[in-house]
């Protein structure tokens, strides 16, 4: 049985990501990074992390589909194996990514967790364009778990990734109750004393993806 649990991995220090890799890596099915990691360290971060665990390039990709593709082949030529992109520049920008490598995870953002996250965020329109262009998932809040539930029954069996468990304040149960597949947790793990620890406690928590 596979963890629901992805680490947000928003360290900026590469030893420091590297050593919280290898620590978590056994209790996560996924590590998601950020452009803050990548620009300090450099694209060959993806490929190291790569070699622990699953690495979802979470740059939130929003350009005309000439710059969502150039941006998707370098990080899936670097080894990881999926990326995350917004719908509001439409579908073709989407369809570019697909386009560079279909085998590759593409989690498209639905709605944001930070305060009035969703405030410019079409749910059914973004929910649309997802299953239109063959997305692997979606991205949904775990601050407010009515949209989750929403966005379960407009993608249905999308997977959802939900962030906002933890610093932000989500319910993890109510998240996996309104039908999120993966909880996505970041300072609760990497900043914490023990990482291996934490990881390992909040992937019990959230239990398994059968």
């Amino acid at each position: 049985m596979a963890s629901r649990l992805v680490l947000a991995l928003d360290e900026t220090d590469p030893a420091r990501a590297l050593d919280v890799a290898r620590e978590v890596a056994p209790f996560v099915a996924k590590i998601k990074i950020n452009y803050p990691l990548v620009l300090t360290a450099g694209i060959n971060i993806v490929t190291e992390i790569s070699k622990l665990c699953p690495v979802i390039c979470d740059f939130k990709v929003a350009d005309i589909p000439n710059t969502n593709r150039l941006i998707s082949e370098a990080v899936f030529n670097a080894g990881a194996s999926g990326i995350i992109a917004h719908a509001f520049p439409g579908s073709e920008s989407l369809k570019a990514i697909r386009d560079v490598d279909n085998s590759k995870d593409l989690y498209v953002v639905i709605t944001m967790s930070h305060p009035k996250g969703g405030e410019f965020f079409d749910i059914e329109r973004f929910c649309s364009i997802a299953l239109e262009i063959g997305a692997t998932g979606v991205v949904a809040p775990a601050t407010r778990s009515e949209d989750i539930a929403k966005v379960r029954e407009l993608v249905g069996n999308l997977e959802i990734m939900s962030p906002g468990v933890g610093a932000q304040g989500g319910n993890s149960r109510e998240t996996l109750r309104a039908g999120a597949d993966f909880i996505i947790v970041g300072r609760g793990i990497y900043l914490s004393d023990n990482p291996s620890e934490a990881a390992e406690k909040y992937s019990l928590e959230f239990g398994a993806d059968d």
